[in-house]
C-alpha cells in the first residue's frame, strides 16, 4: 500500500497542477503590468492616446501679454521685454 488514504494523485494530474500554477501565475504577472501606466513600462512619459492632440505651446509674445493683463508687470517693463523680444526675431 503506497499512501494512507489511497493511491494518491497519479502523473497526469501532477502535470495538470504543475501547468496550473504556471498560468495562474503568468496571469497575474501580465495584469499587474497591464495595468501600470504605460510611462512606468517604457521608462519615459506617458504615452499621448491615439486621437488625442496637445494643445499648442503660448509663443513668447502671448505670455508677455498674459503677464501684462494679470498686472505681473507694468506698461514700461512690458514696452521694453516687447521691443527686445521683436528684436531678437529680426523685427518680425
Amino acid at each position: 500500500m503506497m499512501g494512507w488514504y489511497g493511491s494518491g494523485m497519479s502523473g497526469g494530474l501532477w502535470v495538470f497542477m504543475g501547468l496550473f500554477w504556471v498560468v495562474l501565475i503568468a496571469a497575474i504577472i501580465w495584469l499587474v503590468v497591464r495595468l501600470l501606466p504605460s510611462g512606468a513600462r517604457t521608462g519615459g512619459t506617458p504615452a499621448v492616446p491615439a486621437g488625442s492632440v496637445s494643445p499648442p505651446l503660448p509663443s513668447s509674445m502671448d505670455v508677455l501679454d498674459g503677464r501684462l493683463a494679470h498686472g505681473e508687470i507694468d506698461l514700461e517693463t512690458y514696452q521694453a521685454h516687447r521691443a527686445a523680444l521683436v528684436a531678437a526675431r529680426g523685427g518680425k
